[in-house]
């Protein structure tokens, strides 16, 4: 792969085209698979475009090939989606194609997180669909400094209710044994009760990290995306009224209990809607990104559209 080749996408070098789109795409990828981890490693995200992906199989060994290691199972989970012939191949996020997934890394709400994680466009969709993303060193430099400090020092707690309302407990956690279930929290420091209503947890974890490659700060939770205010004023409003605020099926606070001022996390979307890009989708695009250096997200969309995802490299902080 010569990096002079690579096209922009919005103001990031980041498309390569394979020209030759034969059968034998695989010597290409083994030939340049190094090339390809060290510029995802540094730069964050690349964009392979001309790969003839036949299905999700090919899709898998694309991603053992380049990420050096078999795919990692979806756990502790915070969207629905379906594993593909049981090969740690994934749909996207199902949800609503009217809904925009506003931008995030895979898994920053836990202690544990994929250090890779690919996409392949299988059908685009008629219109929009597009799957935007952002330097999460850019948030960082970006969101304001006061912010940045108090968030560090205090760091997030997620507080999640498992229920119908979002996804329940025996998706998430991929059992319905609850000795499973307390085991995987207390080995992940995740505070647990069983309620009337099924099942809470609670887990304090990082606001930013030092990525272990670039040794750059970047910006890594999802204190914007778990927190009650994304659901909309009227919705939050409407559950709260329906549930009470304590059994919402997730929210977001400091470390110490304390509610998030709304400010702050209005001001952390704005920089993630003023820094984000994207491209349009084509049928067998391959989407490699960083998973600490680049957020994705997801536009809304009309018509059938179907992006699988896979992640490697698991993660642990310490």
């Amino acid at each position: 792969m010569n990096l002079q080749d690579l096209q922009l996408v919005g103001n990031k070098k980041m498309l390569f085209e394979v020209k030759d789109n034969n059968s034998d795409y695989f010597k290409w990828l083994h030939e340049n698979k190094i090339e390809i981890d060290d510029f995802i490693s540094k730069e964050g995200a690349l964009l392979i475009r001309g790969l003839s992906v036949q299905n999700d199989g090919e899709f898998a060994k694309i991603l053992e090939t380049l990420f050096g290691e078999d795919l990692v199972n979806y756990t502790y989970r915070s969207t629905p989606r379906k594993q593909i012939n049981n090969n740690n191949v994934y749909t996207a996020t199902e949800y609503h194609a009217s809904e925009v997934i506003p931008q995030h890394n895979e898994n920053a709400y836990s202690n544990k997180w994929p250090m890779r994680i690919g996409f392949l466009c299988v059908t685009p969709a008629a219109r929009m669909g597009n799957t935007p993303i952002s330097d999460s060193r850019i948030a960082y430099q970006q969101i304001p400094l006061e912010i940045r400090e108090e968030f560090e020092a205090k760091k997030i707690m997620y507080v999640r209710n498992y229920s119908e309302i979002d996804l329940p407990w025996e998706e998430v956690f991929q059992t319905d044994n609850e000795k499973e279930v307390e085991k995987f929290c207390t080995d992940n420091n995740i505070m647990y009760e069983w309620t009337d209503n099924g099942l809470r947890t609670k887990q304090i974890n990082q606001a930013s990290m030092i990525h272990p490659v670039t040794k750059e700060k970047i910006w890594f939770n999802q204190a914007h995306l778990f927190h009650s205010s994304s659901l909309g004023k009227e919705v939050e409003e409407s559950l709260i009224d329906l549930i009470g605020e304590e059994n919402l099926p997730r929210n977001t606070f400091f470390g110490d209990g304390t509610p998030i001022n709304l400010e702050y996390l209005d001001i952390i979307r704005d920089v993630f809607e003023k820094t984000k890009f994207s491209f349009d989708w084509q049928k067998n695009d391959v989407l490699l990104l960083d998973n600490m250096l680049y957020t994705h997200g997801r536009e809304p969309y009309e018509g059938e559209r179907k992006v699988l995802v896979g992640m490697a490299r698991p993660f642990q902080e310490n």
